[in-house]
């Protein structure tokens, strides 16, 4: 990714790890960074996670769409994604930024951990699906993405005779269950109804390393106290 200041600005590269340079001259990650006019911001691939962010000082100032200024994929609201050559309109600096020194951060984890409060469509698989939920090894699906974490592993089973759900509200971390009985994690960008049984919910503290967890990652899932009483 690369983007030329039209004008003097101050930017920061987070997210997952990744080089940096400015005009070819190495730069640091998670740190601020003075652009003058005409200089490049070049970021290359994650070393370690796979989602990387750049912030600008005073924001990208585009009119909201429902408080947000992101681009929802799934509806087609908010401003039109990025592409090369566009051009973004800054915000109003919001004072003379405090230099840090760059932290060290932790790598994303070799095995996924997600918490997991069962429910509320639990009763609809079979009576040990969460006990086998528990001790089954998964993976990161290639086919993941900010909608949903989707994982490669033992399929879990629905209880017969249930048909299907009408759509229903849908949370962030929501474990929703397609036909395949593979789950998918609901992350950032899910969408706001679905129709397939939610087995459980993985707390939001447990979603930064799966939105950040590489294709292949081991990952499992730890069931709740309730879960485990049930």
């Amino acid at each position: 990714m690369a983007l030329l200041a039209v004008a003097p600005l101050v930017a920061a590269v987070t997210g997952a790890p990744s080089p940096v340079s400015v005009d070819g001259r190495a730069a640091p990650w998670g740190a601020p960074l003075r652009l003058a006019a005409g200089e490049l911001l070049e970021v290359g691939a994650a070393t370690a996670g796979v989602r990387g962010y750049v912030a600008l000082d005073g924001g990208i100032a585009v009119p909201p769409v429902l408080g947000s200024r992101s681009a929802d994929l799934l509806s087609g609201l908010g401003p039109a994604p990025l592409s090369p050559g566009l051009l973004l309109p800054l915000g109003a600096p919001q004072g003379p930024p405090t230099w840090i020194e760059p932290l060290p951060q932790p790598a994303p984890p070799g095995e996924l951990l997600l918490r997991l409060d069962p429910g509320p469509r639990a009763d609809w698989f079979a009576p040990d699906s969460l006990r086998r939920l528990a001790a089954a090894r998964y993976a990161v699906s290639p086919a993941s993405n900010r909608i949903g974490l989707r994982l490669t592993g033992p399929a879990l089973t629905r209880r017969p005779g249930l048909g299907e759900l009408p759509s229903e509200g849908m949370v962030l971390g929501a474990v929703q269950v397609p036909p395949d009985g593979l789950p998918v994690v609901f992350l950032a960008d899910h969408p706001t109804t679905g129709g397939y049984p939610v087995v459980g919910v993985v707390p939001a503290a447990d979603l930064a390393a799966a939105a950040q967890a590489r294709p292949g990652t081991p990952a499992r899932f730890v069931v709740t106290a309730a879960g485990r009483a049930g």
